[in-house]
């Protein structure tokens, strides 16, 4: 069988510390917070509560939206991070699909990802680097943050070629398809069935949907009416989102509850989502998580959803031993 880290990834909210400490008893790699100012809590201040609760399970970010901080707050909230979780932080970075597009705008260019990424590596190396056409450097005096260089690993979140080359740049591992030179960490949503349970029966269903409605969601934001309603329940779900909002503003309803909740107009939709993947006994589980790690995933990322997730995530921790 081939060794891989088992991790899970967990929105930003009043209970996220609570739930980080359950995932580090139960054996969790890592805990991965999601970034999204429209939809979540600060990651940085959830992930500072988490490093002081625990003293093993690793704090990632999946992912962290450039667009969001200017270079230099990033440097410094990363800077505070590494010192409190103990060089326990890994940051990951993206373009920001979601999180760009609840707010009317378009992802970041792979470019300017690559040169903000090449930047904040130079500040967390203590050197002098052109920000705005000016130069600016991490000023921290000694016994205000952890001397520089500080070796912290950036990961970057990349699916297409040109993300993929772009991270072999610039990157220490990706979030995203199996790299031919970087670690990769790939995320998974579903279940572990009580026994005898329906996989489609009500408590799975709204234990996945709020990651499996995520298809039309996206194929509306990002690719329009016809993509919507080329999948089932499509042009029923469409409508109902086109007359809560005028044009301009219906990138906010199509993203209310995004991967946590389900509006009614995604309640909907669950008779038409997956329940076979990643649903199973833990055993079944394990072997899928098995097959994934023979593709040359090293981190498989369990992305619980539901109204409960304690129970999720005890749950799923067993699939390593079945």
């Amino acid at each position: 069988m081939t060794e891989f880290e088992l991790s899970c990834g967990l929105p930003p909210g009043p209970d996220f510390a609570d739930l980080v400490v359950l995932a580090e008893q139960l054996g969790y790699a890592r805990v991965w917070i999601y970034d999204s100012a429209p939809l979540w809590e600060d990651p940085f201040v959830h992930l500072a509560l988490a490093a002081q609760r625990t003293s093993r399970i690793g704090l990632g970010t999946a992912v962290l939206i450039p667009a969001q901080r200017e270079v230099m707050a990033m440097a410094s909230a990363i800077a505070t991070l590494a010192r409190l979780s103990g060089g326990r932080f890994r940051p990951c970075f993206g373009t920001g699909f979601t999180a760009r597009l609840t707010v009317g705008q378009p992802p970041m260019k792979m470019g300017e990802l690559g040169d903000y990424i090449r930047a904040l590596r130079r500040l967390l190396a203590g050197e002098t680097t052109l920000v705005n056409g000016r130069t600016v450097r991490m000023l921290h005096a000694d016994g205000l943050a952890q001397p520089r260089p500080m070796n912290v690993p950036l990961w970057l979140s990349a699916f297409g070629p040109r993300g993929a080359k772009l991270a072999g740049e610039i990157a220490d591992g990706i979030i995203g398809p199996v790299h031919p030179d970087l670690p990769a960490a790939t995320l998974v949503s579903g279940t572990v069935l009580d026994k005898g349970e329906d996989p489609g029966g009500d408590r799975v269903r709204r234990a996945i949907g709020p990651w499996r409605v995520v298809d039309w969601h996206n194929a509306y934001a990002h690719a329009g009416a016809e993509a919507v309603d080329a999948l089932p329940g499509g042009r029923e779900w469409r409508h109902t989102v086109e007359a809560l909002a005028p044009a301009e503003s219906r990138h906010l309803p199509t993203f209310e509850g995004h991967v946590t909740h389900l509006p009614d107009r995604d309640r909907k939709l669950l008779e038409h989502i997956d329940h076979t993947t990643a649903v199973g006994d833990a055993h079944s589980i394990g072997r899928h998580l098995e097959s994934l790690a023979d593709d040359g995933f090293r981190e498989i990322i369990y992305t619980p959803s539901g109204p409960d997730i304690a129970r999720e995530l005890t749950a799923f921790a067993a699939v390593r031993a079945s």
